[in-house]
């Protein structure tokens, strides 16, 4: 596969950051980030606690290979857009801090591609799968003029919801989703580390994640509304979510039923969404897959340990797509919750800025 040239005119790659770059996100992120055809990471900043350390001293490297020896020298570097000089910055900070501190940066003027949910549901900040409602990015001018400030925060979404949208997004944009029930099962790594107790999660199922239920309710329905005169509408349908965490290191599950209001026969449904490819503007982009949405005829699949990395963890695995006698469909899908529904769908999202011209400025 060829690296996709670095779009218009730029003769160089953006400077980008992590910030919260310590954590399993932010591990995620130096990770996609570290090679990139179009961004060079820069800077690493994190807490306090770690500013000033060499990155490679400071991060209990969670998986796989560690980050080149160039990354793991650089010194950690305080979250504060008065220190980081990159113009773009990504952002694994946990909620509890995330707010106030991504608003800094966009003040400031710096692009924040946000993991965080403070800011996914205020109506002039896109919430955004690229696949799904690409156009959505026109939110950022709004943004700019209703608050005055040079820069801009996007936001990617829940990493359940990713999972869950990215199938049903072609499903409603066909057939009109009237009602969705959705009950997840949600790796241990989309707690971060140190996560759930060993003591708690072993051999049991957790039926309770603090605040993601009202999440998937309320982000579906923005991520698969319409914008349109510089707002979003979101969509009407009715969701109900239940939550479970369960021993699996990375994937989110996710079993769906759902009511249309032109009822598809299984057939259909999967012939669309094996033809869907999503936004346009998504295609060839270094981090988007070539299928975004695959759907199996096995019947015991999608499965964590042989579809989580499907697409370099950047596509969603659909099965189980057959009749149901309350409702109209139920299928099963499935997700990588750190690289698609975290740090993967933030890239994905800086790299379709990059091709539209909205970084041309940073």
């Amino acid at each position: 596969m060829t690296t996709p040239p670095i779009p218009g005119k730029r003769k160089g790659k953006w400077p980008v950051a992590v910030l919260g770059a310590t954590g399993a996100v932010g591990q995620m992120f130096v990770r996609l980030l570290a090679d990139h055809p179009w961004f060079e990471l820069v800077e690493v900043a994190a807490s306090e606690r770690s500013a000033g350390k060499k990155y490679g001293e400071a991060t209990r490297w969670l998986e796989g290979a560690p980050p080149p020896q160039a990354v793991q020298n650089r010194r950690v570097i305080a979250c504060d857009p008065g220190v980081v000089s990159a113009p773009i910055v990504f952002s694994a900070l946990d909620a509890t801090v995330a707010g106030e501190v991504e608003m800094a940066f966009a003040k400031a003027g710096k692009f924040v591609l946000s993991n965080a949910k403070n800011f996914r549901m205020e109506p002039d900040v896109p919430l955004v799968i690229p696949e799904v409602n690409g156009d959505h990015l026109a939110l950022i001018e709004c943004q700019r003029q209703r608050r005055g400030w040079s820069g801009a925060i996007v936001t990617n979404a829940n990493c359940s919801a990713t999972v869950a949208a990215l199938a049903l997004a072609p499903l409603h944009q066909k057939f009109g989703i009237r009602q969705l029930f959705l009950s997840t099962m949600q790796a241990v790594s989309g707690a971060g580390y140190p996560g759930v107790p060993s003591l708690d999660i072993l051999g049991n199922v957790i039926p309770y994640i603090a605040d993601e239920e009202p999440k998937l309710e309320h982000e579906m329905l923005k991520l698969l509304g319409t914008y349109e005169d510089g707002e979003v509408t979101s969509a009407m349908f009715k969701v109900s979510a239940h939550t479970n965490r369960v021993p699996v290191e990375h994937g989110h599950t996710i079993c769906m039923t759902i009511g249309f209001e032109e009822k598809p026969t299984p057939e259909s449904a999967i012939e669309t969404m094996r033809s869907w490819q999503g936004f346009p503007a998504t295609r060839g982009l270094p981090t988007s897959p070539e299928h975004p949405l695959v759907v199996t005829d096995a019947p015991d699949r999608p499965q964590p340990k042989r579809d989580v990395n499907a697409g370099d963890g950047m596509t969603v695995t659909v099965g189980r797509v057959r009749r149901d006698v309350v409702l109209d469909l139920r299928m099963v899908a499935l997700g990588h919750n750190t690289v698609r529904g975290a740090a993967g769908g933030s890239v994905l999202n800086a790299e379709l800025l990059a091709s539209n011209g909205a970084l041309d400025s940073a």
